[in-house]
Formats: structure tokens, C-alpha cells, sequence
């Protein structure tokens, strides 16, 4: 398929007045400008449209918490072990979940979804594609990364079932303490591989936890407040973790120094009300203070928290709170990709990505605009 004539954001080189998008099968296999356009049967005119990569959002629990359902839906939290670093969010994903339609409606092709934040270790996060029947079929990378949570929600889970943790201090030592039962057993593991003695007995938990400290898989810390935030830089730093602030609140309050850490944030929602006293400091200027110090950062919507078919319109309160436009729009589509290690698949136009395309007519963070198709694997998923 051709599209031609069409403004391009590619959201990884210049920005294309008027060029062409050439895929075939699921990938993208050529761009550039319409004075390099080739011939191609299946061509679609697109004068005074723009293509866009198909959104990214980076940190939602979307098919987790079932739209529209009670505790029959809600499998994003199983709290009644603070650690829990073997579940699989893979094995509660409903990928028939409504908001997914409705994600695909609004161009958000890819998502990052997992356990929400009631255990200090919570689960393995995954990244897959919003268009599918089966999961297994849409997925780009599972695991992908391993959530922990610092702040109240761990305290409120635990506080008054006379259980650690209680406080702040509890939680970051029920993450520690996992981090290096699982160095511990990684170590013994290696060692008996290389020297032919026995094998550490099974421990699915430090299984799990091995791919967090080799770098296989990120380590997402939920934090809200800025002392929380710290302690997920502390932490990282002590076993060497490939991390990403998710929310990071609070970051406003310390941004050169969160940036002097060099520790990617993904940040939001950024509709909402300050529900608990961690969220007192939250200012939609927060992603543009951030952005401006040098932090790298993206735009989620945590879904259900917000649905995540305003994750456009997320990033567009980060403009009128001082980001610039094409920042923000790179803040879900390429930023989020390079925090992800995803970037060589999605996030961007360019040879050899997957063909996941939205067209707009207008502004894509505009409230009153939808895209008038989306592409995901290079398929029409939302007709022109």
C-alpha cells in the first residue's frame, strides 16, 4: 500500500510536507519525499492529511481491570503476598476488553500493561499491540519489564492486616530483600553451571527476578513522591537496574537532579484529581519542568485511571502547561519506544518499522479530533 501526498510526522527525522508511506505486509519499507515517490497499485491520495506512528502508551493496566465489571474482572492486583515478581501479566490480559476498540479508535497501536501497585514487587509488564483476538498474537515483547511500587499503595495494602509492609522503610526492604535472594541465586546458579556442582533449589521468584538484574527486562518503579522517586534511584543503583520512573509526581521538585541521574520517567495521568495526599504537589506543568531539565520523558494514561483513549489528550494538557507541541507528540509515540528499548519496532516512521500509522485531519492532540484511519501491523483496523 501507497500513501501519498501526505504530510509526514515521522517522529525520528524531519518532518515531510508533502511525502509518501510505502508498506508492505506488516512492515514499513520506504518514505521520503513525493519527488521519490514510487509507482504502486493500491495508493492512497492523502492531500492535507497527516501520518503519524500509531501511539504509545507506556504505562496502563489496560485488559487487566475489565471495563464495566466488578471483582469478576479485576485481576491487576493479587494482594495477599507483598512479592510477587513471578505472575505474568500475559495471564490476565482479556484482549476482548472494550477499551482495547477503544484504544485503536483513538490511534493508540501499542501499550505497556501489567499489575497495578499494591505489592512492592507486583509482576512482569508486557508490550503488545491494541488489535488482536489472542494475546499471544499481539504481543511485541513479555516480559518486558518487572513493576515494583513504593509510596501509599503498598502501605495501604498491608497497613492493619498486621503484615509487612507498613511504611515506606518495609517496602523498599521487601524489595531489596527479593533483589539479592535472587542475586544470591543467580550467583549459585552460574557457579554451578561453570564448576558442575548442584543447582540451587527452584525458586520461581528469584527465576523471575534473574532477567531484572542480568538487564534482560527494565525495572518500573511506581512513585509519586519525590522521596519515593529517590529511593527507586537508590535502589537501581545498588543492583544495577535498567530503570523507568513510572508517574514520577513529583519530579518537578528535583529535575535537574532526577536528570543528572539519567533514569527515563514515564509520566501521568495527567487527568485527575489529588485523590491521596502523595498526589498534593501534582501540576500539569510537571512533563514540560522534566522535559526542560533533560529528563527523558513520556505520556501515559494509566489506565482505567484515565481511559486510554485520552492519552492524545493527555499530552496536549502537557502543552498548554508549557511542553512544546511536537515533543509532546513524541512523548507517545518515539520517546516511549526509546525508553522501551522498542524503538527499532514502533514509535517512529522509518524503513523497516512495523506499519503502525494514524491519519489525522488536523491537530491529533486537538479534543475534537479522531483519526480517520489507523494501521496496525499494516492493516486497516479503522477504515478511511
Amino acid at each position: 500500500m501507497l500513501f501519498y501526498n501526505a504530510e509526514i510526522f515521522t517522529a525520528c527525522s524531519d518532518f515531510i510536507k508533502k511525502g509518501y508511506v510505502l508498506v508492505k505486509g506488516e512492515k514499513i519499507i520506504d518514505v521520503g519525499p513525493m519527488e521519490f515517490c514510487p509507482a504502486d497499485p493500491e495508493s492512497y491520495d492523502l492531500s492535507g492529511y497527516t501520518i503519524y506512528p500509531g501511539f504509545i502508551d507506556a504505562h496502563c493496566h489496560i485488559g487487566l481491570w475489565a471495563d464495566g465489571a466488578g471483582i469478576e474482572g479485576d485481576d491487576g492486583n493479587e494482594d495477599t503476598d507483598p512479592a510477587t515478581p513471578h505472575l505474568r501479566a500475559i495471564d490476565a490480559i482479556n484482549p476482548r476488553d472494550n477499551c482495547f476498540g477503544e484504544a485503536v479508535e483513538a490511534g493508540v497501536t501499542s501499550v505497556v500493561t501489567g499489575p497495578g501497585s499494591a505489592n512492592p514487587v507486583a509482576g512482569q509488564m508486557l508490550a503488545m499491540k491494541t488489535f488482536g483476538d489472542c494475546v499471544d498474537e499481539m504481543i511485541i515483547k513479555s516480559p518486558i519489564a518487572m513493576k515494583f511500587a513504593l509510596g501509599e499503595n503498598p502501605k495501604n495494602t498491608y497497613h492493619g492486616r498486621d503484615q509487612s509492609p507498613a511504611t515506606r522503610m518495609a517496602t523498599a526492604a521487601v524489595i531489596r530483600e527479593q533483589l539479592l535472594k535472587a542475586e544470591r541465586y543467580l550467583k549459585d546458579t552460574e557457579s554451578a553451571a561453570s564448576e558442575d556442582g548442584d543447582e540451587p533449589e527452584f525458586d520461581i521468584k528469584s527465576e523471575a527476578l534473574a532477567a531484572v538484574l542480568t538487564g534482560e527486562i527494565q525495572a518500573h518503579f511506581h512513585a509519586h513522591r519525590v522521596d519515593d522517586v529517590f529511593t527507586a534511584v537508590r535502589i537501581s543503583r545498588e543492583f544495577g537496574l535498567k530503570s523507568v520512573l513510572v508517574h514520577c509526581t513529583e519530579g518537578h521538585l528535583n529535575a535537574e537532579k532526577l536528570a543528572e541521574e539519567g533514569i527515563p520517567a514515564i509520566v501521568g495521568p495527567m487527568i485527575g484529581t489529588r485523590t491521596k495526599p502523595e498526589l498534593a504537589n501534582m501540576r500539569d506543568e510537571n512533563a514540560a519542568i522534566l522535559k526542560k531539565a533533560g529528563v527523558e520523558v513520556a505520556i501515559c494514561t494509566d489506565h482505567p485511571e484515565v481511559p486510554i483513549k485520552y492519552l492524545p489528550l493527555s499530552a496536549a494538557v502537557a502543552v498548554r502547561a508549557g511542553m512544546n507541541h511536537d515533543d509532546a507528540v513524541r512523548a507517545i509515540t518515539s520517546v516511549p519506544a526509546k525508553i522501551l528499548g522498542l524503538e527499532d519496532r514502533i514509535g517512529s516512521i522509518a524503513p523497516g518499522r512495523d506499519a503502525d500509522l494514524v491519519v489525522f485531519n488536523g491537530d491529533p492532540l486537538s479534543v475534537y479530533n479522531v483519526p480517520i484511519c489507523v494501521l496496525v501491523n499494516g492493516k486497516f483496523v479503522k477504515e478511511p
